[in-house]
């Protein structure tokens, strides 16, 4: 792999996993808050009024966060039926339509989620007393990680990197899943 490639894609794995870090903290400060919701409402008959946009907006961290990581690690939505029939030249074709599309979408993301912002900034969140545009950042941060992580998976495997060879080495979900079976029985 020639050098910028590799510090690229060494950076790229730095910031993938900073991103699942981020969304798993995310995830777990959610639960507390939720749970600090429900004991104020049930215990304490008082329920905090931040509580529940506070996790909503957490929640969209680490889902779209979440999200950006299953592209880099080809996790995200593709052609899976059509690869079980396909030679290994098309496969590569088909996972490359894929990475395109969530390419694009991702531009979709960070395009319209920026309108989104702008429009929203000079707003207020009452019970966070933040900005209204603050909802939105995270539409934009994910989607600007699925451009990176889709724009890389492209960039490798024009540059002729086996990044889809173990994928092609993996038996079809239905035939995984009957071995597994048979692996209990036996």
């Amino acid at each position: 792999m020639p050098a910028k490639l590799e510090r690229s894609a060494k950076a790229l794995s730095w910031l993938s996993t900073l991103s699942l870090w981020l969304a798993g903290a995310g995830l777990v400060v959610m639960t507390a808050i939720v749970a600090w919701q429900v004991f104020c409402r049930y215990v304490l008959n008082d329920s905090p009024s931040w509580t529940e946009p506070g996790a909503v907006m957490l929640m969209s961290w680490f889902i779209f966060l979440g999200a950006a990581v299953g592209v880099r690690e080809n996790y995200h939505m593709g052609f899976d039926v059509l690869l079980y029939v396909m030679p290994k030249g098309g496969k590569a074709w088909l996972r490359m339509i894929s990475d395109i599309v969530a390419f694009a979408f991702g531009i979709g993301m960070v395009w319209y989620g920026s309108q989104l912002v702008m429009l929203t900034w000079n707003t207020t969140l009452p019970s966070l007393r933040i900005s209204g545009g603050w909802d939105y950042v995270p539409l934009v941060a994910g989607g600007t990680l699925i451009c990176l992580f889709s724009l890389e998976r492209m960039v490798l495997r024009l540059a002729g990197q086996p990044i889809d060879d173990i994928l092609d080495e993996l038996p079809p979900a239905e035939v995984a899943a009957e071995l597994d079976t048979a692996k209990v029985k036996a």
